[in-house]
């Protein structure tokens, strides 16, 4: 069953995550086919929208923390080297010119939350959940951090990440971390006629050129601080607190720091 799943349909290009098993977790195959199928739908010229999707019961519970557990066995090169992979999954998503919408139909935490974060819309059911929740087990939110910190400013981002508490889809919409909520039994319904909207109102050529003017404004810096994000990232995840958090994790344990 391959994780990741594309369609196209009347112009919309749709992406699904498929390990509804795994709660659609971030595995290395689930990264890397996600970064293929934008990489293919931004080249498809059939394409004017992307609408990124899951099935089963959560969005995406972040990171599979399973490999993360393994990665604490790899070097500071090779961690760095799969942080990176994350990293231009985000960049590539945040900075594609073709604008892309996702369909929260579940909980979205951690890395998952970072996933709708870097999406240029973001529609959620009432019941989602979100959180940046990575300081609960001894991991830092480095990543996304990045991307938050540009969109809704540092004061939100530092209580957001510091705090790593659950918000609900309408604290999500008051903050401006998605746009909109929409009852479960019509989110598809809205989504794919949000997009259609955006298709026959809106010039392709002009959303694509706007979208980019805003991401080459802060380009040079953002890319400065990916980078010590990824550092960041890589190193963290050979730390006690990062190991005892997992392991805590795991066995279904709450860790005593």
């Amino acid at each position: 069953m391959s994780a990741v799943l594309t369609e196209i349909t009347d112009k919309i290009g749709i992406i699904t995550l498929n390990r509804p098993e795994k709660r659609n977790a971030l595995s290395p195959a689930l990264i890397a086919g996600l970064h293929q199928a934008f990489e293919e739908m931004n080249a498809n010229e059939k394409v004017k929208i992307i609408v990124l999707r899951s099935t089963g019961k959560a969005f995406c519970a972040g990171a599979d923390l399973a490999y993360l557990q393994q990665l604490q066995d790899f070097s500071y090169e090779e961690n760095l080297e799969d942080s990176r992979r994350l990293m231009d999954l985000f960049n590539l998503i945040y900075c594609l010119p073709k604008i892309v919408i996702a369909e929260v139909q579940g909980h979205a935490l951690a890395g998952g939350c970072g996933l709708a974060t870097v999406c240029d819309f973001a529609f959620a059911v009432p019941d989602a959940l979100f959180g940046y929740t990575e300081v609960r087990i001894g991991f830092v939110p480095a990543l996304v951090s990045v991307f938050l910190q540009e969109q809704i400013g540092a004061a939100k981002t530092q209580e957001l990440l510091l705090s790593g508490e659950f918000i609900t889809a309408s604290k999500a919409a008051e903050l401006g971390l998605i746009t909109g909520v929409e009852p479960a039994e019509f989110l598809g319904k809205y989504v794919m006629e949000f997009a259609t909207k955006l298709i026959s109102q809106n010039s392709a050529y002009a959303m694509g050129k706007t979208k980019s003017l805003l991401r080459e404004l802060n380009q040079e810096s953002r890319n400065k601080s990916l980078e010590l994000a990824a550092e960041t990232n890589a190193k963290a995840r050979a730390h006690e607190d990062c190991k005892k958090g997992i392991a805590a994790f795991l066995t279904k344990n709450t860790p005593a720091w």
